[in-house]
């Protein structure tokens, strides 16, 4: 059986520690956090870029269907080496698209000398605390969304 190329890039370990992350944050933002890893473009995707897929993805992980409209998705494709940060219009409507781009910086200088696991859970952290700013938790928070990396 051929090894799969995610596991070129990350272990089991790093998964469930990037789900640890995303828990740890969702206790002080109202904020729902999502990572899906992709080995390579969904079949039949090659014209679109990758903020049109991460939209797909946020869509088909119901992300878009959250409260207050606060869901934030980091979508990695591993193949092509791309990824993108998207959050839902309630965030977008107090988080200028600038915060995202440094945070997306932020992870990148780590992709590129290898780090692949510590640059996504960095990414959570910095995604939580920007969150927490202006989606503090509230008292009847529910976790709307799983924490489990999306593969």
């Amino acid at each position: 059986m051929q090894e799969k190329v995610i596991y070129n890039f990350f272990d089991d370990d790093d998964f469930l520690r990037i789900s640890n992350k995303i828990r740890e944050m969702e206790k002080i933002t109202s904020g729902e956090i999502r990572v899906a890893i992709k080995e390579d473009r969904p079949p039949l995707s090659s014209k679109k870029d990758i903020r049109e897929l991460s939209i797909e993805e946020f869509n088909k992980l119901n992300m878009n269907e959250t409260r207050d409209k606060t869901g934030i998705l980091i979508y990695v494709i591993l193949r092509s080496r791309m990824f993108y940060i998207l959050a839902d219009s309630g965030i977008n409507k107090k988080v200028d698209q600038a915060v995202w781009d440094e945070v997306r910086n932020q992870i990148q200088d780590k992709f590129r000398v290898g780090y692949y696991a510590e640059g996504i859970i960095d990414g959570v952290q910095r995604v939580g605390e920007i969150l927490s700013n202006h989606f503090p938790i509230k008292a009847d928070d529910t976790n709307e969304l799983s924490n489990k990396v999306v593969l």
